[in-house]
Parts: C-alpha cells; structure tokens; sequence
C-alpha cells in the first residue's frame, strides 16, 4: 500500500475525471491509472466504473471512499502529532497557503495578529494550491489560505470546512514601464507586433481564472515562458521580459512606484478573493480567537 495511492483515489472520486485527477496530482494520466489499479489489485475488486462519463464509483468504490480518507486524515494527523511532539511545539497553529498569498499577504496579517494574541505560535507550509489543499484535508495543518474564484470548482469538498473572505484580491495586465511604453503594449490594441506573453502553467490556479475568464477575448500576444509560481514570473516582468497577469497585492509597491505598468482596460482584469478554510469545530481557544480575527 502506498499512501498516495489512497490520494489519488479521493482526488478521483471528487473530480470523477481521470485527466483532472492526474493534473491535480501533478502526474502524467497513464501514471495516475496505473496508482489506482494498483490500488484496486490491492483491495481486491474494481473501485472505477471506466465506462460510464464521466467515471463513477463502484458500489466497492463507494464503500472504500470513506475508509480511504479517514485513513489519509488519520495517518497525517499521526505524523503531525509525533512531529510536534519532538520539537515541543504542539501549540503551534498551522497554514498551508499559496506561496504569492504567503509572502504579499498572511506574513503581515500574522505579525498584526501577534500585538493582539500575544501567545500566538504559528508554522505556514507555502506550497502549491493542490499541496494546500491535501494538507488541509488530511487534517495536516489548521487553516487553508488561497485565491477563490467563482468560476474555477474547488479542490476541497467545501461543505466539510468553514470559508471565510478576506480580502478582494484584482488580477490585471501589468509589463514593466520602460519596454511597455518603449513597444506600445497595450491589450486594447491589435497593431504592430505581439506582445511576448508571460502565462502560468494551465493546470496552477491563477492559469485556470486567466483561461476561463480575460484569456476568452482574442489576444494579441506571443507566449514565450510559462510557469506555475507568481514569484518566478513576476522576476521576468521586473527583467522587462513581456507581460503577465498579476494579482495587484503582489505588484502594488512596484506599481506605486512607477516600476510597473498596467497594459490593458478593465475588460483584462478579474476579481480574486483571497478565502481562508478551516473546520473550527476541532480549534482550542487560541485557534478559535485567530480564526475569529483573521
């Protein structure tokens, strides 16, 4: 038995589509199959209906769905416990969080925190929304931070946690001042040459809000580097490589300093929110007191 396989069949049973599943999973999808027949040799009977679309679940799927889970939630819990253990620092509240989310956001709101529960002890794992996301439910960290975004289905079954809005994120078209007003960038216009585009990876969070929202209308533009981290791309628009969509908490001092530029009208721009998850029923009074200020 190996852990991940229990994962990747939880992943498939809420997508009931192999192909997101192993995108979510970030492996190739005849990997991803192969970890669920071998999870399906393993237990002994088929758990996939592989000829229904979309997939569905086996009467034996759907009874080792909950098993499945519990023993992910149980066995992270377990590991966590031991760990916090060792080090002594069991009352430590614990985020899993977008990794632009982490350094443009939580880093100040903790430190605000702090003057009001001075016995606040926080750990934050910055990783990737799909990470995030599997912590949370394995019962690995207290409180989930990421973008939410109506048009882009959760990751998360959200009727088992508590979502609470923080703040009304903006994601727009920015390049930086100097090439963009030196080549005429401009979205709203289709003359002269394209415009070398910095995208995110189609399977990150922020690549689903850009395809399924502001990428719909035509765009005058070439891709010529693609990546998954707002960190990594935000380095090539500061270089003046191209331009990229950008949420504005991350680029505001550089916006507000005339570094950056935004290159398109509204009609580019998106709403993101930046949401908080939890299941507050299992939080002691300083858990409860963050969550309640947060």
């Amino acid at each position: 038995m190996d852990l991940n396989w229990l994962r990747d069949f939880e992943c498939l049973a809420r997508t009931l589509s192999f192909t997101r599943a192993a995108d979510e999973r970030n492996i190739t999808q005849s990997a991803f199959s192969r970890r669920i027949k071998a999870l399906e040799s393993w237990v002994g009977l088929p758990l996939v209906n592989r000829a229904t679309y979309p997939v569905q679940l086996t009467d034996s799927g759907e009874n080792f769905l909950p098993i499945a889970k519990a023993s992910i939630s149980q066995l992270s819990e377990a590991r966590q416990l031991i760990r916090d253990a060792d080090r002594g620092d069991s009352r430590f509240i614990r985020f899993s969080v977008l990794h632009t989310i982490s350094v443009n956001f939580l880093a100040s709101r903790i430190e605000g925190l702090q003057q009001q529960i001075p016995d606040l002890r926080t750990r934050v794992v910055s990783d990737s929304l799909n990470t995030c996301c599997e912590l949370l439910v394995e019962g690995a960290v207290d409180i989930m931070l990421c973008y939410y975004h109506h048009a882009i289905s959760p990751m998360i079954d959200e009727t088992a946690f508590e979502r609470k809005d923080l703040m009304v994120d903006r994601l727009i078209p920015v390049a930086a001042a100097g090439p963009a007003q030196a080549g005429g960038w401009n979205l709203d216009c289709r003359d002269g040459p394209p415009i070398p585009y910095l995208a995110y990876e189609r399977s990150s969070f922020l690549g689903m809000v850009v395809e399924n929202t502001v990428d719909r209308k035509p765009l005058h533009a070439e891709t010529i580097y693609v990546d998954s981290l707002v960190e990594a791309i935000k380095r090539r628009l500061l270089a003046g490589s191209g331009f990229a969509w950008m949420p504005i908490s991350a680029v505001s001092t550089e916006l507000a300093e005339g570094q950056m530029v935004a290159i398109g009208s509204d009609e580019w721009a998106a709403n993101l929110t930046i949401s908080a998850f939890s299941d507050p029923s299992s939080f002691d009074n300083t858990a409860r007191e963050l969550w309640d200020f947060l």
